[in-house]
């Protein structure tokens, strides 16, 4: 049996409109040394940032990475989380041949700016369930500071 995936275009206008794109997409298709998005090995977390008046929430999928692979860190208000994600494909498994493989493996980094008004020192970081969850409290913002005026008579 052969496995294989197909695009889809139903934007042409004639029946030979239709051919002849279709053949010229076979021919650009297999001359393209380009990856296409379903093969490509580079991936990341997708990401979630909420923010109130108390918090920013951060929320990054990581299906498949193991909590040890995580690292996190906080330099400048830039947030970074960066690990790996590691391929299940090894040595011992010469005997299988993979007829699908979609899965995106290796090493990843997400990088999201913060404002100036958070408490560094409290931060907390959660790995459940294939979720990162990173709480940023926000120091209480000061009332602006009202100066009384002298007058002098």
């Amino acid at each position: 049996m052969i496995f294989g995936i197909t695009k889809k275009n139903n934007t042409f206008k004639n029946d030979i409109d239709d051919f002849r794109k279709s053949i010229t997409s076979v021919f650009d298709d297999f001359f393209n040394l380009k990856s296409t998005g379903l093969f490509e090995n580079e991936w990341y977390p997708v990401v979630d940032v909420n923010e109130d008046a108390k918090s920013i929430s951060v929320k990054a999928e990581m299906p498949g990475v193991d909590e040890k692979d995580i690292n996190i860190s906080l330099e400048d208000n830039l947030l970074t989380v960066s690990g790996e994600k590691k391929s299940e494909h090894t040595e011992e498994n010469k005997e299988k041949r993979f007829l699908i493989s979609e899965r995106s493996y290796g090493a990843f980094s997400r990088a999201i700016r913060l404002p100036d008004n958070i408490k560094t020192d409290d931060i907390k970081a959660e790995f459940k369930k294939g979720i990162l969850s990173i709480n940023i409290p926000k120091k209480k913002e000061e009332e602006p500071k009202r100066i009384k005026v002298d007058i002098n008579n």
